[in-house]
């Protein structure tokens, strides 16, 4: 049984590929083909539904319903049982459609007659292109060969809208990859750009979905699937010794070696599927659990396996990463995700990076933000409507991406481009004027860097030093720990760039999204309140250790600032000075020169250190407010969760009192204290913080021209009476007044 059911399904597909060779119409392509998976399967009806846009699903094709009811009849997302399918991404088979939940009776198609419901969402890499049904008189429920030929003849439907068959005058699709799509994701870093996609991993294009000999497609995939097996033993072997990549590379050999993923795939051959299109079918379904896994162990195992399925392809096709393309010479990189090595080989040659995962803690993030370079993440299906060369602008500022935009939202893009890149301008020319405000007060603005890249910016944008050097940059972007001697080197190339202006070296800044390739993953149920920053520092002291004499060093004889960061406790900061102290006396008896001038501080980027002892702000030589984790920490707000971060504002009056308690705090013991963050770059939030005594703020390099500029222009002490009057009157947020009064002063 099981064998006929294996030759009608390749006689069906076989008929199907000739359809897709024929010289008709796309439309004509479509009616065909319902025909025949009609009359092979012996139902009355089979109809075909694609999306018109994103939400609507329209009849574009059907045998048995009436013809009258196709480009006519249209239903939105999860609206019948049609919408449930493609809502769901989940087969439905029923015997008795209309008492089915969620069944919508649509008169014009005549279909009321039918009791029989078989559909099953047409899906290509986890993305939804529309809905096959089929339907008879008969009240039955489809069988399992049944449900699964139709799965496959839906595999190859896609596959066939992805090259195109169904493109043409009165079709039901226009050209695949060829319409303007908007994206809407999250800001990971500021910034506008455009230019043409590169993408970090080459689409594979599986060109050959049916294939006339099952034999020799099953030997193509066992050979491909022992070469796979053999590379995940070789990664395997490399690995040794780092405990966390041999877990990553474990759960790729148990993939690599499951019966029931090469069992599915061997099934779907046999039904007349090619072999790459018998692993894309399997991929297909793994991204299409992916996005409704919320558990984020499983959803790392479809991601597992998702990677495992492109690299079988790749081989299968022996379409590799080199695909002979050229990288355009204003490159937008594409990707699913990537790590901070790979981000770094491409430098500062990329102008934007949209990534359909990741988050704006990622390692990734923090390489895009010390390029500066514009990056969106969470961009819905970048990776699956994008080609290498298409047109693509990103706006940094709003998480939007626009592909293959039209000529009104190129022009329109532009000329914000063009708006931003005068306002530079004008900036550059106040690049070496103090950021001195109305009433005399002076406000120092650093810049915050993480690599020696961006060290030149040091003077280009007016920075009066760097505020915050993240040193845990060097450390996750290699496979191993970096060398004393390495560091040091490192260190001191960055004291020299700066010529003589002052650095703050925050130490290793790692747990929570910060884990080092090297480090064992700990599974905490909340690592941004877990072991991380100091906490892993104080545990751990050989790494500190190593650190801070790679800065001693570095010094030679210059002087140096470090700052701890994450201290929550008084004694945290003093078990942290305490080995600064000896590791001071170390190089004191080894004979290295002993800075000339040391200062060490500590972030305050937890409510608790704002309540320490009054003699840890008469110890402390400084203090930097960390205002990223601060704030989700004051507002009880994740800003890793996009529900939530958004909804509390960093000028909610609440938020600057307590602000202003640590400001009172500072100058009773006399300690200078920065705000460091991205709010800092922000000119009204600067303004802001600027009124309330905070004299030096550290952000992005870019910055720090529009923040000089809007102090420039403003009276300090009449910014400080608008947020008093907002507070007194009671407001939430002294943003409102605040705007108004630089609106009044003609300052915007």
């Amino acid at each position: 049984m099981a064998e006929r059911f294996e030759t009608e399904s390749r006689k069906l597909l076989g008929r199907l590929r000739d359809a897709m060779a024929s010289d008709d119409a796309g439309q004509e392509r479509l009616d065909k083909i319902t025909h025949l998976i009609a009359t092979s399967m012996g139902c009355e009806v089979c109809s075909i539904y694609l999306f018109r846009d994103e939400d609507t699903l329209e009849l574009c094709a059907t045998e048995g319903l009436n013809a009258d009811a196709v480009h006519q009849t249209r239903m939105k997302m999860g609206e019948g049982l049609v919408g449930r399918v493609a809502r769901r991404k989940r087969v439905i088979n029923t015997p008795n459609a209309p008492q089915a939940p969620g069944f919508r009776y649509m008169p014009e198609t005549g279909e009321e007659i039918f009791s029989s419901f078989l559909g099953v969402p047409v899906q290509r890499l986890g993305e939804t292109l529309g809905v096959l049904v089929v339907q008879s008189k008969t009240a039955r429920e489809f069988s399992a060969d049944e449900v699964y030929a139709l799965e496959v003849v839906a595999m190859v439907l896609a596959e066939m809208t992805e090259l195109g068959a169904f493109v043409g005058e009165g079709a039901a699709l226009a050209a695949r990859h060829s319409q303007p799509v908007l994206l809407r994701g999250t800001v990971g870093q500021e910034g506008v750009a455009e230019g043409h996609v590169w993408l970090h991993e080459p689409r594979v294009v599986v060109s050959n979905p049916i294939a006339d000999d099952p034999v020799r497609e099953a030997v193509r995939l066992e050979t491909a699937v022992g070469l796979l097996r053999v590379s995940v033993d070789q990664m395997l072997s490399m690995s040794a010794g780092h405990k966390d990549q041999e877990q990553v590379i474990e759960a790729y050999r148990m993939f690599a070696n499951s019966k029931g993923w090469m069992r599915r795939m061997q099934d779907s051959i046999a039904s007349g599927l090619s072999a790459e299109a018998a692993v894309e079918k399997e991929q297909s379904v793994a991204r299409s659990r992916m996005g409704q896994v919320s558990d984020a162990y499983l959803r790392e195992r479809l991601s597992d396996l998702d990677d495992l399925s492109n690299r079988l392809l790749r081989t299968l096709t022996g379409q590799g990463n080199d695909t002979g393309a050229e990288m355009p010479i204003d490159p937008i990189l594409v990707a699913r995700n990537i790590g901070p090595a790979e981000l770094l080989d491409y430098g500062r040659k990329l102008k934007g990076i949209v990534l359909e995962g990741g988050s704006v803690g990622s390692h990734a993030a923090i390489v895009a933000r010390a390029l500066a370079i514009p990056l969106v993440v969470h961009a819905g299906q970048i990776t699956t409507d994008a080609l290498n060369g298409d047109h693509i602008m990103v706006d940094g500022e709003q998480g939007i991406v626009h592909l293959r935009p039209d000529d009104m939202v190129a022009t329109a893009f532009r000329d914000k481009i063009a708006m931003q890149a005068a306002a530079q301008e004008r900036y550059t020319s106040i690049r070496d004027l103090p950021a001195q405000a109305r009433c005399g007060s002076v406000v120092s603005l650093q810049m915050n860097a993480g690599l020696m890249a961006d060290l030149p910016s040091l003077d280009g944008s007016g920075a009066d030093g760097v505020g915050l050097f993240r040193t845990e940059l060097q450390f996750l972007v290699r496979n191993q720990m970096p060398k004393r001697s390495e560091l040091s080197a490192l260190y001191a190339r960055v004291l020299d760039a700066a010529h003589g202006k002052r650095v703050v070296f925050r130490t290793l800044d790692i747990g929570s999204d910060k884990v080092l390739p090297y480090m064992k993953p700990n599974d905490e149920p909340n690592p941004a309140l877990g072991w991380r920053a100091i906490r892993v520092g104080l545990d751990k002291p050989g790494v500190m250790r190593m650190q801070l004499q790679a800065l001693i060093r570095a010094a030679n004889g210059r002087s140096l600032t470090v700052m701890f960061p994450f201290v929550a406790q008084f004694e945290e900061f003093r078990a942290a000075r305490a080995e600064v102290d000896k590791a001071m006396e170390r190089e004191r008896i080894l004979g290295h020169p002993l800075p000339e001038k040391l200062e060490i501080g500590a972030m305050l980027e937890t409510p608790s250190l704002a309540f320490a002892p009054q003699k840890f702000f008469e110890e402390v030589e400084f203090l930097s407010i960390g205002g990223n984790d601060l704030k989700q920490f004051f507002f009880a707000a994740d800003r890793e969760n996009e529900r939530v971060r958004r909804r509390y504002d960093t000028l909610n009056v609440s938020f600057l009192t307590f602000l202003e308690g640590i400001v009172k705090r500072c100058e009773e013991t006399d300690t200078p204290v920065s705000f460091c963050g991205e709010d800092a770059g922000r000119p009204v939030e600067a303004l802001c913080f600027a009124a309330i005594g905070l004299r030096t703020l550290s952000m992005r390099p870019a910055s720090i021209g529009p923040v000089k500029s809007l102090l420039r222009r403003c009276n300090l002490e009449d910014v400080r009476k608008v947020i008093n009057e907002a507070r007194d009157a009671g407001e939430m947020s002294v943003r409102s007044a605040v705007m108004e009064y630089v609106r009044s002063q003609h300052q915007v």
